[in-house]
This record gives structure tokens, C-alpha cells and sequence, in this order.
């Protein structure tokens, strides 16, 4: 089952499980966000007609992330833009989230790969960023090499 996160109103993430399927094609996400969460499935021998996509000028003020869990287990943590803890999700190989907005961390309970998709150009860390402490709650859960830089 697709998990949406909010929190007062604001959509915060959108999850995918490993094993949701639904035939056809659906987006998760509404037409007017600046990153697009759709998915497929359609039989052998379906035919997507070849496309281009024009050059339409846009406007991003804000950056979504698109992570797949390749490998591992991890557990993202949520928070408001305002920066108070939301929620925790815990994501296995094969899982999809869009961070919509608001903040997040990631903790990994295993070895694990991610792939991760946002819109660009990527201006700088300083520009792009910006970090912040985590509750101590979630850190002294977490004993083993977790980066918080």
C-alpha cells in the first residue's frame, strides 16, 4: 500500500513498498509538483509509442528527492521544514520514497546502496543545504558510524 507522510496539512513523503503493482500506468504525484512519481506495468508486447519531450520553461524553487533502495535496510527520518521530528520509515530493498518537502536523515541498519534522483543543476552544499542536529533520541539509538556532518 502507497504511505504518504504529512504533517500539519504538508505532504512530506510519498513511500512505494517493494511489492505494490497495479496495472497500468498512475502517477503519485499531482501535476503541479517539480518531480514527477509515476509507474508502469503493462504485459509483454505492450508498445509505448516513441516520444521527445519539448523544451518547456520551469520554475523549481524547491528540491525533491527520489530514493530506490538498491540493497540494505535503512530508516529515513522525517522532519518539518521547521526541523522538529516527524516519523521514522523504514525502507528495505526495493523500496521507493519521494521526499516531497521538509527535512530528512538517513540511518543505515545495514550495508546498503541507494539510488537517488533530485532536480538540478546542484548549485553547492552551502547553497543547496542546510543542516541541522538531530534529536538526541534518534543518535543514542544509533551506535555504529552514523554521519551526522
Amino acid at each position: 500500500m502507497i504511505k504518504e507522510v504529512k504533517f500539519e496539512g504538508i505532504l512530506l513523503a510519498i513511500i512505494i513498498p517493494r511489492d505494490h503493482s497495479h496495472d497500468g500506468l498512475s502517477f503519485f504525484t499531482p501535476k503541479d509538483f517539480s518531480l514527477q512519481l509515476g509507474y508502469m506495468k503493462y504485459p509483454a508486447n505492450h508498445h509505448i509509442v516513441p516520444h521527445v519531450h519539448k523544451t518547456v520553461q520551469r520554475s523549481v524553487s524547491t528540491t525533491m528527492e527520489a530514493i530506490l533502495v538498491k540493497s540494505g535496510r535503512i530508516i529515513v527520518d522525517l522532519y518539518s521544514q521547521d526541523k522538529r521530528y516527524v516519523d521514522s520509515e523504514e525502507l528495505v530493498q526495493g523500496d521507493f520514497i519521494l521526499l516531497v518537502a521538509g527535512g530528512h536523515g538517513y540511518r543505515f541498519v545495514e550495508d546498503g546502496e541507494l539510488l537517488e534522483v533530485k532536480q538540478g543543476p546542484y548549485v553547492s552544499e552551502h547553497v543547496d543545504k542546510e543542516k541541522f542536529n538531530e534529536p538526541p533520541s534518534l543518535t543514542s539509538a544509533d551506535s555504529s558510524g552514523h554521519e551526522n556532518t
